[in-house]
């Protein structure tokens, strides 16, 4: 599976972005999508998380009723909706792909497959 990510810019504090992550090779021997990101001098950070098939999506804490992140099974892509924007969510995000069980979806080393990053840079 290769994963190509996308979308990352400039934006000013409070506003949107999405980032797209597009899936190719065999995407459906995965479980699981999800996006990471890492912030300059900061370990890396799970955002989010869900099922490649139908599922409850999982968030991180300090995404939580601002992120959505949401597939299309057509295009074999994955997207990650960003509102609200904080100057904390300063990063490179990262998609990724795997099969973690559901109760360490959270764990970056249970993935596999890893997008090569996009920076997203928050404004104040």
């Amino acid at each position: 599976v290769q994963l190509q990510a996308s979308g990352g810019g400039l934006v000013q504090a409070g506003g949107c972005l999405r980032l797209s992550c597009a899936a190719s090779g065999r995407p459906f021997s995965v479980a699981v999508v999800g996006w990471f990101r890492q912030a300059p001098g900061k370990e890396r950070e799970f955002v989010a998380a869900r099922p490649w098939s139908d599922g409850v999506a999982t968030y991180g804490d300090s995404v939580k009723g601002r992120f959505t992140i949401s597939r299309d099974n057509v295009k074999n892509t994955v997207y990650l909706q960003m509102n609200s924007l904080k100057l904390d969510d300063t990063a490179v995000y990262y998609c990724a792909a795997g099969r973690p069980i559901t109760s360490a979806i959270r764990e970056g080393r249970l993935y596999y497959y890893w997008g090569q990053g996009t920076l997203v840079t928050v404004s104040s």
